[in-house]
């Protein structure tokens, strides 16, 4: 498809590079650049120097109401120009991708109409910062359309058809450099979601019990809240421990794994473990769990009471959201953390911790100087490394 206009990038994977000509190559590569397949997003992809070096990574939810586009177009397009300089400054350039499957009968063609006025706004914002927008797509599926199609009819009316999975040199070369892409956006933020059914109102029954004997407690005396974190740190180690040592389902899928670490908990000690990490030393020396045996069992059982979170207490579940993005960056999962960190800002936009965590990720910090931060806190209480005991 020679009259589309070309943009070919560059991702270093490992040892290796590859080069994105055009746009099927573009839209196959896009999972593997996030680490999921983005539903309902924006991405914006700076790309700097002449070759198109791929750059910074932006990805946002598409507004529902378009009326809120022209604002979102200039925020995402000043984020993108102003907030690269760790990847190389003000990128030379950017691609645009929309995602957003059709539902209710709606063709893909139609949606992707109807996200047109989306993506020439977020092109004109670009463009004015001196970032021009070199291709914009819009994915559905297997299929993409170009929003730089000459006349906008080049992709015909189903679209481009994407390479087979795992068939293309990016394909390859994530597999090579061992890169996973989990599955998509939706399925990755369900897993942090609050339970529903009776399991929630069980759950919220118990908050309100254990809230009204907990929180008076810890908002005494310092003897008071002193007790309050000695028992909470007891019921975390022996809560973990029993994490450790559950068996893996016999038909061991994501939905199954999570299932079994729901009924690991009961709703008593789930309530008195998401009252306890709201204090924040304890929350603290629970990211102590954060590497070695132990780091696995602490990200479930952290989903596991984010999950628990319901009804008036879902603004609690900040505390083990930002500890689950926390163990997944320290033990290499920069997709899972971007996603747990991400719902813990949007549970509590003020979440400092949250904060601190997912600006040093987004930044391409280390996670090691604060792991080293955490050993020498936890050498100086004169603890050896954790294991499922007392914090």
């Amino acid at each position: 498809m020679t009259h589309h206009t070309h943009t070919t990038g560059q991702l270093t994977l490992a040892d290796n590079r590859v080069t994105l000509r055009g746009p099927a190559d573009l839209a196959d590569a896009l999972p593997y650049l996030l680490g999921f397949h983005p539903d309902d997003s924006i991405v914006l992809l700076g790309l700097h120097g002449p070759r198109g070096r791929l750059g910074g990574r932006i990805r946002t939810g598409i507004p529902s109401r378009p009326d809120t586009w022209p604002e979102a177009a200039e925020q995402l397009a000043a984020c993108l120009a102003e907030g690269d300089g760790a990847r190389g400054g003000k990128p030379d350039g950017a691609v645009l991708y929309l995602c957003q499957d059709p539902v209710g009968g709606i063709s893909a063609r139609a949606v992707m109409e109807r996200l047109r006025p989306l993506a020439q706004r977020l092109r004109t914002a670009c463009g004015a910062r001196d970032v021009p927008v070199l291709e914009a797509l819009y994915v559905a599926g297997r299929r993409f359309w170009s929003y730089c199609c000459p006349g906008g009819t080049c992709c015909g009316e189903e679209g481009t058809a994407l390479p087979r999975a795992g068939t293309s040199p990016m394909a390859a070369a994530a597999a090579y450099a061992g890169i996973r892409v989990h599955g998509s956006l939706r399925d990755m933020e369900r897993r942090l979601a609050p339970l529903g059914g009776p399991v929630a109102t069980r759950q919220e029954c118990a908050l309100d019990q254990t809230a009204a004997l907990l929180l008076p407690r810890m908002l005494g005396s310092p003897a008071d809240a002193a007790a309050v974190r000695q028992e909470t740190s007891r019921l975390l180690g022996r809560t973990l421990r029993r994490f450790r040592l559950a068996p893996d389902p016999k038909r061991p899928g994501e939905v199954e794994r999570d299932a079994r670490d729901d009924c690991l908990l009961t709703s008593q000690t789930a309530a008195q473990l998401i009252l306890g990490l709201q204090d924040r030393t304890t929350r603290d020396r629970a990211a102590e769990w954060m590497e070695g045996a132990d780091a696995h069992p602490a990200l479930r059982l952290w989903r596991a009471l984010a999950r628990r979170c319901v009804g008036a207490y879902q603004g609690y579940a900040a505390a083990p959201l930002t500890l689950a993005g926390w163990v997944s960056w320290s033990t290499g999962d920069e997709t899972s953390a971007r996603v747990a960190l991400g719902r813990a800002l949007e549970t509590d936009q003020e979440y400092v911790f949250a904060q601190l965590l997912y600006q040093a990720l987004n930044d391409g910090l280390s996670p090691e100087p604060l792991r080293r931060c955490m050993r020498q806190e936890r050498a100086a209480r004169g603890l050896q490394k954790p294991s499922g005991g007392a914090l």
